[in-house]
């Protein structure tokens, strides 16, 4: 296992956790949280970098909670904290952005439903030796980063019913959305919304069919911690 990482509101920063728990929600928590768009054009649309940028100036924890029932806490680019209830979040929110907003709260409001995206070691570091630059895992906003000891990118391949295993909890390539995780323009933003890098998604799309990551759903519920064995098991 290298790394676990929960996103509480979607297209905000999020945080790198210890532990967490896996089940028909995908990761408790993890985007469990929105922002809906205020202009009459696309009102109650849901607000994504796509359409916001700044939105990655701030950021969202639930603290290291592996089933978080709290809601987040928000941190401004300025550094200062403001809790998901707090009634004055959704016009702090507005200024910063620049853009008329409400907030809304559903229990696994996963951008594809209840799925965990997971991605790898071995391919980051590969990725970044094409480029001849590193590249920010968080740019990619997965659930889990795996050293698996397989080749690079192998993942591109994985079929349905292909079996993930890490701790005690199952993961599989199947349902709606799952297998290689095609990806949007987000990566090409870096993690903090400050600067683009449109030469990523280009070399994604031309040499790994702009594939990153695979997309998997949670066939056996439980929980997975940082140094858990991790098995794969090919479909």
């Amino acid at each position: 296992m290298a790394s676990l990482h929960r996103w509480p509101v979607k297209s905000l920063r999020g945080q790198r956790v210890r532990a967490a728990r896996f089940d028909e929600r995908g990761m408790a928590g993890d985007r469990a949280h929105v922002l809906l768009d205020g202009r009459p054009e696309r009102s109650g649309n849901v607000l994504t970098v796509r359409q916001n940028p700044d939105m990655l100036s701030w950021s969202a924890s639930c603290g290291d909670d592996p089933d978080p029932d709290a809601p987040p806490v928000l941190r401004s680019p300025a550094g200062a904290e403001l809790p998901w209830r707090d009634p004055q979040l959704p016009a702090v929110l507005a200024e910063s952005l620049e853009i008329p907003l409400s907030l809304r709260t559903a229990d696994g409001q996963q951008d594809r439903g209840p799925t965990v995206l997971v991605t790898f070691e071995e391919s980051l570091r590969a990725l970044g030796a094409e480029l001849g630059a590193e590249v920010d895992l968080a740019r990619f906003r997965t659930n889990l980063h795996l050293r698996t000891g397989l080749p690079a990118f192998a993942e591109e391949r994985w079929e349905p019913g292909t079996v993930l295993r890490a701790g005690a909890v199952r993961f599989e390539v199947v349902g709606e959305h799952a297998g290689p995780c095609i990806r949007c323009a987000v990566p090409s933003w870096d993690a903090f919304g400050g600067q683009r890098w449109p030469q990523l998604q280009k070399h994604l799309i031309d040499e790994h069919e702009n594939k990153f990551g695979v997309i998997v759903r949670v066939t056996r519920a439980g929980e997975v911690t940082e140094g858990d064995e991790v098995e794969v098991e090919p479909g």
